[in-house]
């Protein structure tokens, strides 16, 4: 697949955020915005969008291909990283996991493919991995759940995550200050410092065109990973590249069509109709059992690197 140039021509090209301001912070706990988002099942559906954003960052994806085995299993990184960040927002422990999660990345770092240097902990970088899961989370709740957010949910929702991002100790520079900034900030990153890395490539490819390569599933056997991904692989196909940013898809040369988009707007609905009709209680304990079982699965790779 050839590579995307650095920065094409767009018909918006957003302007380089300015110095932001002192960021605000807010209470992080059950009951509160963050809280109660990452708490459902529903969070989760754009999580293969951000991986994909995450790997078309030149530093991230890096990382990932030196220092993890993503090549030859690209979903044992979602199945090692998911529950650890998710437990550093719903866990007793939450600052005490960011911290551990942080320290996992102090020995990643190194040269791209293009010899330039890099480290997981480098300011921008670590915030870029932090801001698509933000993203994540907004994005969720803009397209499955029923209702939507205010613009005082969204400040204060946003004023969460930053508590969420000093629980990892590192520097808080590129933080926006509000949720405009974030938006400005996040834009201009998917416009001007996304590349076709290596490890985004091998992920579109898979997401294009699926691999009886790879495992989807932990856990099951081939047998049942094989079942798993006839049935997942289109749906996945689809939220994956409906909740992408339309200038990542453009960008990317990523496929896109009207009837995609109608499949895509139609499964959305289903999960804000369909979702209406199971409980809380039901719908965060299913959030936290499938994050604890792929934690226990995988816990014996838990602390191999992953950027």
């Amino acid at each position: 697949m050839p590579a995307a140039p650095a920065s094409r021509p767009t018909a918006h090209t957003p302007t380089p955020p300015r110095p932001r301001a002192a960021t605000t912070a807010a209470p992080l706990g059950p009951g509160t915005l963050l809280w109660r988002h990452a708490a459902d099942l529903r969070s989760l559906l754009p999580g293969a969008a951000a991986g994909l954003m995450q790997l078309l960052h030149p530093a991230i994806g890096a990382g990932v291909t030196e220092h993890s085995a993503f090549f030859d299993a690209p979903f044992d990184r979602i199945h090692r990283s998911v529950p650890q960040i998710w437990a550093t927002i719903l866990a007793p422990d939450a600052a005490a996991r960011a911290r551990a999660v942080r320290d996992l990345h102090r020995g990643i770092g190194g040269a791209d493919e293009r010899a330039r240097r890099y480290h997981a902990l480098e300011p921008e970088t670590f915030w870029w991995a932090h801001a698509t899961f933000t993203w994540e989370i907004f994005k969720a709740a803009e397209l499955f759940h029923p209702g939507a957010l205010t613009a005082e949910d969204r400040e204060r929702m946003y004023a969460e995550t930053v508590t969420w991002y000093a629980r990892y100790g590192v520097s808080m520079r590129p933080v926006p200050a509000d949720y405009a900034a974030f938006q400005s900030a996040f834009w201009h990153v998917c416009a001007e410092r996304l590349e076709l890395t290596p490890a985004a490539a091998r992920a579109l490819e898979i997401a294009r065109h699926g691999s009886d390569t790879v495992t989807l599933l932990p856990v099951g056997g081939p047998r049942l990973d094989r079942a798993g991904r006839r049935v997942a692989e289109r749906p996945l196909r689809l939220i994956t590249f409906g909740c992408l940013p339309a200038i990542v898809r453009d960008r990317f040369d990523i496929p896109w069509t009207a009837l995609d988009q109608a499949q895509f707007t139609a499964l959305a609905i289903a999960n804000r109709q369909g979702y209406r009709m199971v409980p809380t209680g039901i719908n965060h304990w299913a959030l936290r059992t499938m994050l604890r079982y792929i934690g226990a699965q995988t816990r014996a790779d838990r602390y191999r690197p992953a950027a």
